[in-house]
This record gives structure tokens, C-alpha cells and sequence, in this order.
């Protein structure tokens, strides 16, 4: 059964540049590194495990176009987050949309410049969550 999210992982043909990327997104360094493969971060309220391996490691007949699952990080301001995205150069993929009017679920998603899809999203349940449960 899923417990709840343990890594969210991405690939990129440069990593150290995707490294550079995320740590100036996040404003934190990576925590974790395998030289030549891996980078990993902790974020968020729960400190989850955000990790950049290299594409070269990709299992066979990954797709290098963005497509498939899309996990929504919870953020407080969707639009100041979506526009700092797209200012450090990631594409829209999904402009942010309202999922059901007047039920606080807001979603929109980017593509990095690495060919990833990142996925974010206000949402009203993880607030509710945090306020029973508390940060990490």
C-alpha cells in the first residue's frame, strides 16, 4: 500500500547545470551526491526527496519529451512561483487552472529546462494536513 511520497525523481542530460538550476529554484543546496549521477535535495514542510540523476542512468526507453505522471508540489503562491519558473527559463505546460470552482484545488505545471515536467498546485488538503501534523 502507499504510504506517501518518498523520492520524486528527474533526469537530466546535464546534471550539474540541473543541479544549478534546482539549488537557485529551492534556494537550498543539495544535501546528497553520487558524483557523475545523482543530486538530492530535501524540501518542504516533510523534507521530501527531490532528486536530479543523470539521464544516462535513465532506465531503457525513457522518453526524453515531457509526458506521463505529474506530481503537484504544494506551494503557497501558485502564480509568484509559476512566474519565478518561467523567469529562470522553464516552459508553461499546463497554465494554471482552478479544478473545480471554489474548491481551493488550483493546479499548473511547467516544463524545466531539462524536459521535465513539474507540477504544482495550492491545495487546501495539505494545509489542512500541516495544520493537524506540523512540519518535519
Amino acid at each position: 500500500m502507499l504510504r506517501g511520497m518518498a523520492t520524486s525523481t528527474f533526469y537530466a542530460d546535464d546534471l550539474e547545470a540541473a543541479k544549478d538550476w534546482y539549488t537557485e529554484f529551492l534556494g537550498v543546496e543539495p544535501y546528497f551526491h553520487v558524483p557523475n549521477g545523482y543530486y538530492e535535495f530535501r524540501i518542504g514542510d516533510y523534507q521530501h526527496e527531490f532528486g536530479i540523476v543523470n539521464r544516462a542512468y535513465a532506465p531503457a526507453g525513457a522518453r526524453n519529451e515531457p509526458g506521463g505522471a505529474i506530481v503537484n508540489w504544494h506551494v503557497d503562491d501558485l502564480r509568484a512561483t509559476v512566474d519565478r519558473l518561467l523567469e529562470l527559463g522553464a516552459k508553461e505546460y499546463d497554465p494554471i487552472t482552478e479544478r473545480g470552482t471554489g474548491t481551493g484545488f488550483v493546479t499548473a505545471s511547467v516544463v524545466d529546462p531539462f524536459g521535465n515536467v513539474l507540477g504544482l498546485m495550492t491545495n487546501p488538503h495539505y494545509l489542512e494536513i500541516l495544520a493537524e501534523t506540523g512540519p518535519a
